[in-house]
């Protein structure tokens, strides 16, 4: 796991002087170069995890000087593509990079579409001119690039390329999309000019070229529900089992020591438990976290079931303590993750990397994805009431809307029934996209000065152009959670954070082939009845106790609603003053000022989109100010 930072065009020798690598040298510790050679320039900083040689080190130029590669990532089936494609090659070291460069050469872009693993690339022919970027098919590794004409830079994090770019601009549909949704789905960054390469595209062009780079979509997820085979549970829960022994054992793949993230959720154990499994001679080291504010959050008390895991699997179990001074950590944070992000999970990506860094890891796995791939979250579970509501006549969803909007958010009960009727006059398409929103429309609307058309749900609706007519209404949601939620939030994050602390995380459920067969397993094994995640559980039955897979589900959040309401005065009082969003000139103080008071008092449940409001001033302060 890397950091890269390129350019192609013919301003190559001006970009090396306004870029900084620099700036990125967290994302890879352990060796940093870059070349600037005719109309390229091509960075690098190492975090070495495989082959920890010099033979590893990037940019990696082949031996007749006519190819080059950066590559920030992990190519887990890169031995196998070894020997079925490249064994006419003498490699030099044992590192996927000079997989990844030798295939290149070998198959052009045919080989990105063999890859399994997470990675962003630029690839480069010195004398054609010739290039290639790439994003892995999910979107692990993030990529963010500014293209003017025939010029292209980009980077793995914004502020490596953002001082090049002469007057950037703010991109306020990215700020609703922050306030509504916490992050921001799609293409669109806070900038108008840095855009995000989306999951399974690569860029083509030609630095000699006066045309302009294309942009192809090599790989799009399909969710086919009318194609899925015959099978008895049993099949589907054996073949699963079996998938995911697979990504794990592929992704324990490293020369350098391996722990894990142990929440005490089913996703974060079932991983711990294969590897155990698979690897019973290796001393397992795995991390959580500890907070005393969770339950008043409406989580529940993680912690005693992370040691159950830890008990049951005789793995040694390190604590974190999540108690942070959320005052003096809220601008790092949003400096690290290069983006308004509203979720303070990160900060406990940030504090159990670091202390995992401490002891000497330099990878961690986790149970990202489980919820996303097989359906965890709440509002799957919601979708089930949906054909309900809809045989409700309309006076009657208004009337209980009106009366359950009116009720104050004083536990977490209260809360999540005022976000099922939040929309109840909706019909059944608009209320299942609103499942994703933090804000009602009107309010969100009425927090900017300026008012556009902009349809914040624009990119799920183009999702659904991409899928069957006939799919059901949990694959399309899921196609969502992919390509929106998974991607742009708990993945950036993750990456952001933990790649700050100069350590690599690894997601064995985004398993390329485990995705794909995922698709294929029948939506009434994923929810059955009220059960979420119910064949994964099955799975689980294999390797841990009832009480851990059958739990309450929880997150991995923090206290925000009392961090907001109690502790965060002063950040408020600064970043929101009356001086501060006036000087902005993109919100109306009254509305936000409204806000704020609303929420003290439990009217409304905003701390989520205050702290959004609270990110866009720190990341103005940080990146657009200067």
């Amino acid at each position: 796991m890397c950091g890269i930072l390129g350019y192609f065009g013919n301003e190559a020798i001006r970009f090396s002087k306004m870029s900084s690598l620099e700036r990125i040298s967290h994302r890879g510790p352990d060796y940093s170069n870059f070349i600037c050679k005719g109309n390229s320039y091509l960075g690098h900083t190492r975090l070495s995890i495989v082959d920890l040689s010099s033979n590893g080190n990037q940019p990696m130029i082949s031996s007749d000087g006519k190819y080059a590669i950066i590559f920030n990532g992990e190519i887990f089936n890169h031995q196998e593509l070894r020997e079925e494609y490249l064994n006419h090659i003498k490699f030099v070291s044992t590192g996927d990079t000079e997989t990844l460069l030798h295939g290149l050469i070998s198959l052009g872009d045919e080989f990105i579409e063999k890859l399994n693993g997470i990675f962003a690339f630029a690839f480069y022919n010195f004398e054609s001119g010739d290039f290639t970027i790439a994003r892995d098919h999910f979107g692990v590794k993030p990529l963010y690039y500014y293209m003017l004409n025939n010029e292209i830079c980009f980077s793995s994090e914004i502020k490596a390329i953002s001082d090049y770019i002469p007057y950037p601009t703010v991109n306020k549909k990215s700020l609703k999309n922050y306030l509504n949704f916490l992050y921001s789905p799609g293409e669109i960054t806070p900038l108008n000019e840095i855009k995000k390469l989306l999951p399974g595209k690569l860029i083509k062009g030609n630095s000699f070229s006066k045309e302009k780079p294309s942009i192809i979509e090599y790989y799009n997820l399909k969710f086919n529900d009318h194609l899925i085979p015959k099978k008895t549970e049993q099949e589907w829960i054996d073949l699963l089992d079996s998938y995911i022994c697979k990504a794990v054992e592929r992704q324990m793949m490293s020369d350098v020591p391996i722990g894990f993230f142990l929440s005490g959720g089913l996703d974060s154990s079932l991983i711990v438990a294969v590897a155990k499994k698979l690897f019973p001679e290796k001393k397992l080291i795995c991390y959580t976290i500890r907070s005393e504010d969770f339950k008043k959050e409406g989580f529940s008390d993680d912690l005693i079931y992370a040691k159950k895991v830890a008990e049951h699997l005789k793995v040694n179990l390190k604590i974190i303590d999540a108690d942070v001074d959320i005052i003096s950590s809220f601008d790092k944070v949003v400096y690290h993750l290069d983006e308004p992000q509203a979720d303070p999970a990160a900060i406990n990506v940030f504090n159990i990397c670091k202390g995992a860094k401490q002891d000497g890891i330099k990878v961690l796995l986790g149970g990202t994805a489980g919820d996303d791939l097989f359906s965890g979250y709440r509002r799957h579970k919601a979708l089930r009431l949906e054909n309900k509501f809809e045989k409700i006549p309309r006076i009657f969803r208004l009337v209980t809307k009106k009366i359950t909007q009116s009720l104050r958010t004083i536990s977490p009960l209260l809360r999540r029934i005022k976000k099922l009727t939040a929309n109840f006059e909706k019909n059944k398409s608009e209320r299942i996209l609103a499942y994703f929103d933090w804000i009602n429309s009107s309010t969100l609307e009425d927090l900017f000065l300026e008012k556009n058309n902009f349809d914040h749900h624009a990119f799920f609706k183009s999702l659904d152009k991409q899928l069957p007519q006939n799919t059901s209404d949990l694959n399309k949601m899921l196609n969502w959670e992919l390509k929106t939620f998974l991607v742009d939030h708990n993945l950036n994050y993750t990456d952001k954070l933990s790649m700050a602390t100069g350590l690599e995380v690894r997601v064995p459920f985004l398993d390329r082939e485990l995705v794909e067969f995922s698709t294929k397993i029948p939506i009434t094994l994923k929810m059955k009845g009220n059960e979420t995640k119910y064949i994964l559980k099955k799975v689980a039955e294999n390797y841990l106790p009832r009480e851990v897979i059958y739990r309450s589900k929880t997150g991995f959040g923090a206290p925000v609603r009392k961090w907001i309401i109690n502790d965060m005065d002063s950040l408020i009082n600064s970043y929101l003053s009356k001086e501060s969003i006036e000087k902005r000139g993109v919100f109306n103080y009254d509305k936000v000022k409204e806000l704020i008071e609303n929420n003290k008092l439990g009217i409304i449940d905003a701390s989520y989109t205050i702290w959004a409001l609270l990110a866009i001033e720190s990341w103005m302060l940080q990146f657009y100010d200067k």
